[in-house]
C-alpha cells in the first residue's frame, strides 16, 4: 500500500485544480461572462476537455507506462493554472474558457490515479482490497476539498491582481508539486506492443452486463451530481443572493461530502458488497432530489441537499468502480478503463454544459427533479444483476 499512499499524496494536489474550478469558476464565470446562462461554460468546458482526453490518456499510459504520464500531466496542469491567472487577470471570458478545457486534459489523467491504485494491490486480493485502494486515493481528493477552497479564498487577492487571479498562481505551485511526488512511483514498464491491440473491443465490452452496469452507475454518479453541482453556486449567489463566501462554504461541505465517506468505504464494501454500496449511493441521491432539494432554498436546504449528494456520488462511484475493475483482463485494461472514463466524463460534460441553461430556464426545484429518470434506470439495472456479495 506505499504505493498507493504516494498516489494519495500526488492526488491532494493536483485534485486541487479540478476543487478550485468548481468552486471559484462559476463566481469568476458569472462576473466576466457576456450572459448568466454561460456562467458555467468554464466548467463545462473543462468536463469536456475531460471526456475529449480520456482515451488519449489511456492510450499515453499503455504506450509509455503510467509514472511518465501522471508527471507530464502534473506539469501541463502548471501551464493550465498559469492561463487561468492570466486570463482572469485580462478579464478575459474567452481565455478562461480555453484555460479551464486544458485543465480537463489535466484532469483526465487525474481520473486515472484510481486504476492506477487497482494495480498497484494484489490482482487476487478480490473486491474488498480493490474498493480499499480506491477509496484510499480518494482520500487525497478529501484532502483536494479542504486545501483547495481554503487556499483559493486566502489568495485570491494576492499581489493586488484581479479578484482569483492568485488562487490559480498558487495552484500551478500545488501542480508542481504534485510532479515531484509523482517522481517516487515505481517506474513499471509499459506492456509489450503485442498485447496492445489484443483483448476484446470497446463494443465487445460493453455488451459484457457487468461492464455495463459498472458504466451506468459512474456514468448515473457524475452527470447527477453535475447537473445539480453546476447549478448550485448560480442559483444561491445569482438567483437567490446569498454571499460568495457561504456558496464557497455550502461547495466545500459538498466536496466533504464527496470525500470524506472514504474513511468508511473499505469497511462497506466489506460489509455491504458492491450492491449495498451502489443501493446506498442511490438512497443519498434520491433523498437529495426528493427530500431536500425539492422543498426549499434556503441556505440549510442547500446545505443538506449538497453533503447528500456528495455522499451518493462517493457510493454510487466507488462501487462502480470496484465492479469494472473485475469485469476486463490485464491486457484489456487500458481500452476498458479509457472507454468508461469516455462515456462517463462524455455524459458529465453534456450535462454541465446543461445546468446553466437548465436554472435559468427550470429554476432549481425542477432541474433536481429532472435526474429522477436517470437514478430509477440505476436502480433498476443494480436490482436486477448479481454483484459481488459482502465478505
Amino acid at each position: 500500500m506505499r504505493h498507493v499512499w504516494t498516489l494519495t499524496l500526488a492526488q491532494a494536489l493536483a485534485a486541487c485544480g479540478t476543487i478550485m474550478l468548481v468552486t471559484f469558476g462559476g463566481i469568476v464565470g458569472a462576473r466576466l461572462a457576456p450572459s448568466p446562462a454561460l456562467a458555467t461554460l468554464p466548467w463545462s468546458l473543462s468536463i469536456v476537455g475531460l471526456a475529449a482526453a480520456s482515451i488519449p490518456a489511456a492510450l499515453l499510459m499503455q504506450r509509455h507506462g503510467r509514472r511518465r504520464v501522471l508527471i507530464a500531466s502534473a506539469l501541463f496542469g502548471c501551464v493550465a493554472a498559469l492561463a487561468c491567472a492570466f486570463s482572469i487577470s485580462q478579464g478575459s471570458f474567452i481565455g478562461l474558457c480555453l484555460s479551464a478545457s486544458l485543465f480537463g486534459v489535466h484532469a483526465s489523467v487525474v481520473q486515472q490515479y484510481r486504476f492506477a491504485a487497482t494495480e498497484l494491490v494484489s490482482q487476487d486480493a478480490g473486491a474488498e482490497a480493490t474498493g480499499k485502494a480506491v477509496a484510499t486515493v480518494m482520500l487525497g481528493t478529501l484532502a483536494a476539498a479542504i486545501l483547495g477552497p481554503l487556499l483559493g479564498q486566502q489568495t485570491r487577492l494576492w499581489g493586488g491582481w484581479p479578484e482569483y487571479t492568485g488562487s490559480f498562481l498558487a495552484l500551478a505551485v500545488l501542480l508542481a508539486g504534485a510532479a515531484s511526488v509523482l517522481m517516487r512511483l515505481p517506474a513499471t514498464p509499459p506492456p509489450p506492443k503485442a498485447d496492445r491491440g489484443s483483448g476484446r473491443s470497446a463494443r465487445q465490452l460493453l455488451s459484457i452486463p457487468g461492464y455495463r452496469l459498472a458504466v451506468l452507475a459512474a456514468l448515473s454518479s457524475y452527470a447527477v451530481m453535475s447537473f445539480i453541482m453546476t447549478a448550485t453556486p448560480i442559483s444561491m449567489h445569482v438567483h437567490d443572493h446569498h454571499s460568495g463566501a457561504i456558496t464557497s462554504g455550502v461547495i466545500t461541505a459538498h466536496l466533504l461530502g464527496m470525500y470524506l465517506p472514504s474513511l468508511a468505504t473499505p469497511w462497506l464494501v466489506a460489509r455491504l458488497g458492491v450492491r449495498g454500496l451502489m443501493l446506498g449511493g442511490l438512497a443519498a441521491n434520491f433523498a437529495c432530489v426528493g427530500i431536500v432539494a425539492a422543498v426549499g432554498e434556503g441556505v440549510t436546504h442547500y446545505f443538506v441537499a449538497l453533503v447528500l449528494l456528495g455522499i451518493g456520488w462517493n457510493l454510487l462511484f466507488v462501487g462502480a468502480t470496484t465492479l469494472l475493475a473485475g469485469t476486463f483482463s490485464d491486457n484489456e485494461r487500458f481500452r476498458a478503463q479509457g472507454t468508461n472514463d469516455f462515456i462517463v466524463f462524455g455524459a458529465q460534460a453534456v450535462v454541465s454544459l446543461l445546468a446553466g441553461v437548465a436554472i435559468e430556464a427550470l429554476g432549481w426545484r425542477t432541474l433536481n427533479l429532472v435526474t429522477l429518470p436517470l437514478l430509477l434506470w440505476t436502480l433498476w439495472a443494480v436490482m436486477r444483476r448479481d454483484l459481488p456479495p459482502a465478505r
